[in-house]
């Protein structure tokens, strides 16, 4: 592998794919719950912190910025670095009472989130360089 291939800037990756795919995700992990008979309570959570942070992603990759890229860009990185800061401060505060209940959504999150990170970073990486 090249040293400029991981710099060289591509198109960004297309979002609706990545997000289908870990809804998918979400929702095969309900039978699995539901066989091993564990609480759905966890499940829930792990879903709806999942479709909480894809609305706070659709919402900020929407607003209305400045025609300035740089700016447009750090606005961007701020509202998805408060998305995963408010999936945490959720998990936190359901951990602080139930901490079975947090890690099971934990881990119906975090199974989603990867799944949506690999198919973005696989998105991007396998286009071609501008």
């Amino acid at each position: 592998m090249r040293s400029g291939t991981l710099l060289t800037p591509r198109p960004a990756p297309g979002k609706l794919f990545p997000a289908a795919a870990s809804g998918a995700v979400v929702l095969l992990a309900l039978p699995i719950f539901v066989i091993a008979a564990w609480d759905l309570k966890g499940w829930a959570l792990g879903a709806v912190l999942w479709v909480g942070a894809q609305a706070i992603g659709l919402l900020v990759s929407r607003l209305p910025i400045g025609s300035a890229n740089l700016a447009s860009s750090g606005v961007l990185a701020f509202g998805m670095m408060f998305r995963t800061i408010a999936v945490m401060v959720a998990l936190v505060a359901v951990a602080v009472t139930d901490t079975s209940l947090a890690v099971a959504g934990l881990l119906v999150y975090a199974l989603a989130y990867t799944c949506e990170l690999a198919l973005s970073l696989l998105s991007y990486y396998g286009s071609e360089p501008q």
